[in-house]
């Protein structure tokens, strides 16, 4: 596993090796680790498994169970993208119970299937760019040098590269053609005709305005298919432009490219995927858990429950029909996160809870998890802002002293006001930067500014010294 790029997909990962690699971007939480590692790993082992009884192992969906800005959706985003699995982040507020306007849950293994099918003609675009790339310099020639029409019948043979006897006073239009393409040619691999301007046909890119049909009974993927089908009487209406070399090449690829995919391979392999690899996120579970008054007749939100109904032949294993075909949803891996702070995971249905047999509480973050979390991860917030401002020709240093001052400052901010996690470092952090990033480049151009904890304490002074102030730090 390269240590430049850790979150590479790796299918043979162990658990141990999943962790560790978790551990690059993600401080502690080393039970929800655990668990997705044990998760992610139990799915090769399904792959694996002998074929009689591979199709009756499930995965073991999991709730994490924690307050916002610990790590949740991090741990998930991460561990999809180590196995190069299909994943959508999805929040489970916004579905509606069938028979409501609103988003029904089958959306969410739509909008998955979408993503997988992307996920594959990206990559096989990728396996195609080297031919893509000599159709589009053909292309471009054609531009630049129209190639000659043969007449049917010649009595002359084609040019030959390795006649070395050429004379222009007797060569053919077409052999005059070919060596002029040549030249031209290696004049655009060197770079030369970046400038130069050709004229190519452009497709116009969804100008029609984004359209979504809301109601019961898979309205909503009738609005999907009314869009691909308004979409279809647009095409062919190719625009021709003006555009220099440099900026018509990449459309050029990507029409190239797009030629030489199979798409109905492409489509079968993302559905296969989907239903083998697909990971779903379910944030704010706890949301579609508090519905109920008490007395049985439901509360404001009278579609709850009715939500947690729709999910749960989902989450078991049914079809859904999306506009690749039908997926199963048996062997798709769902993630369930929430506060759970005004409701338990035991106030979800009963039928519901059974299917997501992990449950994993997430620890609040502490001072020291605020340092390391400033610190260690590749792309710590310190670095980030590190490299930002190494593009304006400024070093930026934070002192050990100044990085344990805005982790303090973060803890006792969570504690006092409301506790929001991580989060709560970005605002500190561009308070703390706020005049620093306002004065570059126009005050300061270049050079070394070394951030201690005395410039942090002056910068958040004014925030920390009243406790009413602090409310507004987010």
């Amino acid at each position: 596993m390269s240590e430049q790029n850790p979150i590479t997909p790796d299918h043979d990962l162990t658990p141990r090796q999943i962790v560790a690699a978790l551990d690059t971007y993600i401080i502690g939480q080393g039970e929800a680790k655990k668990s997705v590692s044990i998760a992610l790993r139990n799915r090769w082992r399904r792959l694996n498994s002998d074929e009689s009884i591979r199709d009756e192992i499930v995965p073991n969906n999991i709730i994490l169970i924690g307050p916002t800005g610990v790590g949740k959706t991090e741990i998930a985003r991460r561990l999809a993208r180590l196995a190069g699995a299909p994943f959508v982040k999805v929040e489970a507020s916004k579905y509606t119970e069938v028979g409501y306007v609103g988003r029904d849950v089958e959306s969410m293994i739509r909008d998955l299937a979408d993503i997988a099918v992307s996920m594959v003609k990206s990559e096989m675009q990728q396996r195609v760019m080297k031919k893509a790339a000599e159709l589009v310099e053909e292309r471009i020639l054609d531009l630049l040098i129209p190639p000659i029409k043969k007449p049917q019948n010649t009595s002359r043979t084609g040019f030959q590269s390795s006649d070395t006897s050429f004379d222009p006073a007797d060569a053919t239009d077409d052999e005059l053609n070919h060596r002029t393409r040549e030249k031209f040619r290696e004049k655009l691999r060197n770079g030369e005709l970046e400038d130069r301007k050709i004229e190519i046909s452009v497709q116009p890119s969804g100008q029609n305005p984004m359209m979504q049909i809301f109601g019961p009974g898979g309205m909503e993927e009738m609005g999907v298919n009314l869009q691909d089908m308004l979409g279809n009487l647009t095409k062919g209406r190719a625009k021709k432009r003006q555009m220099k070399i440099s900026d018509a090449r990449p459309i050029l690829l990507g029409e190239e490219t797009e030629k030489l995919i199979d798409h109905e391979t492409a489509t079968q392999e993302a559905i296969d995927r989907v239903q083998n690899t697909g990971i779903v996120f379910i944030d704010e579970i706890d949301k579609v858990a508090a519905g109920s008054t008490g007395d049985g007749r439901g509360g404001p939100d009278v579609s709850r429950q009715g939500v947690q109904r729709d999910m749960l032949p989902i989450v078991e294993g049914s079809n859904v029909s999306t506009k690749y075909g039908l997926v199963k949803t048996d062997h798709i891996l769902f993630i369930a996160s929430g506060a759970f702070h005004n409701a338990k995971p035991s106030d979800l249905i009963p039928e519901l809870q059974g299917r997501f047999p992990i449950r994993v509480e997430m620890d609040s973050l502490t001072e020291e998890d605020f340092y390391n979390i400033l610190t260690r991860p590749k792309n710590a917030l310190t670095k980030q802002y590190i490299a930002m401002l190494k593009s304006e020709g400024v070093d930026l240093e934070f002192t050990d002293e100044a990085v344990k001052e805005i982790a303090h400052v973060a803890a006792e901010v969570n504690s006092s006001v409301e506790n929001i996690g991580a989060r709560r470092l970005h605002t500190i952090l561009s308070t703390v930067l706020e005049e620093l990033q306002f004065a570059i480049p126009d005050d300061i151009s270049s050079g070394k500014i070394v951030v201690d904890k005395e410039y942090v304490n002056k910068q958040l002074d004014k925030l920390t010294r009243n406790k009413d102030l602090s409310h507004y730090i987010l």
